[in-house]
């Protein structure tokens, strides 16, 4: 890995686009230090100290909502426009034609995920002005005290966040284009890395070795295991066989399908945690109620599903694993793939093309996202685990969470990968000159 980034910094076009990357990460990250008006930040210290609701999705802002910066939302309305895209590909025609149309047809869902990004950055900057306003949330201070649809301070807290949400995925998009990678996952990236240097540097000030090598084989074992399951794969034998099509005839051959143990990423705990932190989230608004039974349930909603306890730890693990096998389902079609397989002449040897063929890979589908779905419930529910071995530690707050983790790693190896293709496509063209 170090040979491939020594050789792409000695690589003049390589290492243009890794300066790139790296301006518009600095430039990201200077914006997020760029306060909204009318931000309380004493009170959104403590609330963030307090709520993992909001800690989560500070990770996919890119750190902009820990200071409520201009670049609060980051991302994240651009996530949520793609995952409902994804989603309706799958069952609106229109979008199915468009996803088999090729470069044209991604370019132009890209383009429809673009400007529904703009509405979704518009009703979550509504909705996180409004919950950071409330002093049920806060249980003191709210963050925003003067919160009033009607008030031209609300309007242009609004209209500041939706703009800071194209900002950061235009930085993302030139990213993609002119830089190495995926510029979202950067940007995210960019964000949960931020709060590593400060725990470093409170280890420093007060050591404890033998703590600090415990956790430090934890994360290697970690990064091994995200690292095997992420890349895993089972290779589903495809044989071609020979075809005449006009005057050309085309040779049969063999390949392979490959099928990754995650296919569905960290979307899964995304859904997972939305919905078992809802009902805690509601019950808040309800703790100081005036009437009794009203207030003693809320109470008892809160303390079921306390992130320290059993109860939510087992909920998270299992809706983990009940949303990958969903989302699995939802992207991966069988009966596609089959179609597609019997339409170009391949077939898997010893199965019969069409519906045995469906059957085969519907199968083997479900047994490998069985370990895709129990690695994503483990990775959901590691920083609890983490934070209860290394309690009262300083290294309680470098547990950056299993979510966080997956996505550093993911971002990292993708990365790498795209510069040794980088790397090896100027060997070729040097062999062809």
């Amino acid at each position: 890995m170090f040979e491939a980034l020594i050789n792409a910094l000695r690589a003049p076009d390589i290492r243009r686009r890794i300066f790139f990357v790296l301006a518009i990460l600095v430039l990201f990250r200077f914006l997020a230090h760029v306060p909204v008006p009318g931000v309380n930040q004493a009170a959104l210290v403590d609330l963030f100290a307090t709520n993992d609701f909001l800690q989560l999705l500070n990770i996919f802002s890119g750190g902009g909502l820990s200071n409520f910066s201009i670049v609060a939302l980051g991302v994240n309305p651009y996530i949520n426009a793609s995952i409902i895209m994804q989603l309706m590909t799958g069952v609106v025609p229109r979008l199915q034609q468009l996803s088999r149309e090729g470069e044209y047809g991604r370019n132009q869902i890209n383009k429809y995920t673009r400007w529904l990004a703009v509405p979704m950055g518009i009703i979550q900057a509504y909705g996180y002005l409004a919950l950071l306003s409330s002093r049920q949330l806060t249980g003191g201070d709210p963050v925003i005290s003067d919160f009033d649809f009607a008030s031209l301070e609300t309007w242009t807290q609004i209209v500041t966040l939706t703009a800071g949400t194209i900002l950061a995925m235009w930085l993302g998009e030139l990213i993609t284009e002119r830089g190495i990678g995926n510029g979202v996952s950067f940007i995210i990236f960019a964000g949960i890395v931020s709060s590593v240097p400060a725990a470093i540097g409170a280890f420093v000030e007060n050591p404890d070795i033998t703590a600090g090598l415990a956790f430090a084989i934890v994360a290697v074992f970690a990064v091994g295991v995200i690292v095997y399951i992420q890349e895993g794969q089972r290779r589903i034998p495809i044989q071609y066989a020979s075809r005449v099509r006009g005057r050309r005839m085309y040779q049969g051959g063999s390949t392979f399908l490959p099928l990754r143990v995650n296919q569905a990423g960290v979307i899964p705990i995304i859904f997972a945690v939305s919905i078992i932190l809802l009902p805690s989230q509601l019950a808040t608004y309800f703790a100081q109620s005036d009437v009794t039974i009203i207030r003693d349930i809320a109470n008892g909603i809160v303390g079921f599903l306390s992130p320290q306890g059993a109860p939510y730890i087992v909920l998270y693990f299992l809706l983990t694993v009940g949303f990958t096998y969903f989302y699995t389902a939802f992207t991966f079609k069988p009966d596609e793939t089959a179609d597609q397989l019997r339409k170009n002449g391949g077939f898997i040897p010893g199965i019969r093309p069409g519906s045995p063929t469906r059957d085969y890979l519907a199968k083997v589908v479900t047994r490998i996202s069985l370990a895709g779905a129990l690695f994503l419930g483990t990775v959901a529910v590691s920083p609890v685990i983490v934070g209860f071995l290394f309690q009262g530690s300083v290294l309680g707050s470098l547990t950056i969470g299993g979510t966080a983790l997956l996505i550093v790693v993911s971002v990292v190896v993708e990365t790498m990968k795209q510069l040794e293709a980088q790397l090896m496509m100027r060997n070729y063209e040097g062999f062809i000159r």
